[in-house]
């Protein structure tokens, strides 16, 4: 058996996004898809004592079409600011002292990154390591160019041998089990619900924020959050 997941890269998603991450043997970053705006792809929300504030690293304005991959970002200004902000909203959290150089040693990387994926990709592989999950990331793959999804997704899951393939409740409204079977693919479906809480900051808590949220408070053992 081979399990396989199949997203869009994000900014230091939340601890759902490694879930999923966690639980395939391969994972492929669908970047070669249209960029979409106001989503998670150059954002992600940390935790204040003024609620909830976003991080956004600023990405050129481009076409409607233009895709995840070729989206650039336009200065560094913002790594400042989102190192300082991590700072002073954690700071004070149990393991920030312990994980700080090595977030922070992202961020300088980050400098002489161009384009919005490449800096994501760089996140996410570091941040898997810091929670020990071992599963391969694929950025290699070209996603299909059709038009109908189903087709798509049971092309990659061919081309990477993969017996099952672990998608997120949102694809209920395009997904066709019925193809996939066909294919002698399985679907699963993600479950977010029923993470366990943890000591954060600023009550009430909020589950949707980005992962370095629950590094820094339970450092090592935060993979154990990611389960139900």
């Amino acid at each position: 058996m081979k399990k396989i997941a199949i997203l869009q890269s994000n900014y230091i998603p939340w601890k759902g996004y490694f879930d999923i991450i966690n639980k395939v043997d391969e994972f492929i970053f669908l970047d070669d898809v249209q960029y979409t705006k106001n989503d998670w792809r150059n954002r992600n929300l940390i935790k204040t004592k003024d609620g909830l504030k976003w991080l956004t690293i600023p990405v050129n304005k481009g076409y409607l079409s233009e895709k995840i991959k070729d989206k650039k970002v336009i200065s560094t200004k913002w790594i400042k600011k989102h190192c300082h902000a991590l700072e002073i909203n954690y700071g004070k959290s149990r393991f920030f002292k312990e994980y700080k150089e090595i977030i922070f040693s992202l961020y300088m990387q980050a400098r002489k990154m161009n384009f919005l994926v490449d800096i994501n990709h760089c996140f996410i592989d570091n941040i898997c390591k810091i929670l020990n999950i071992e599963t391969t990331l694929l950025t290699e793959p070209r996603y299909p160019t059709g038009n109908d999804k189903n087709i798509n997704i049971i092309c990659m899951c061919k081309e990477l041998n993969a017996s099952h393939y672990l998608t997120g409740p949102a694809a209920r409204n395009y997904i066709d089990e019925k193809s996939f079977m066909e294919a002698g693919i399985f679907v699963e479906w993600m479950d977010y619900e029923g993470y366990p809480e943890y000591g954060q900051f600023y009550p009430p808590f909020e589950h949707g924020v980005t992962i370095l949220d629950l590094i820094f408070h339970k450092g090592p053992k935060a993979i154990k959050y990611l389960t139900k």
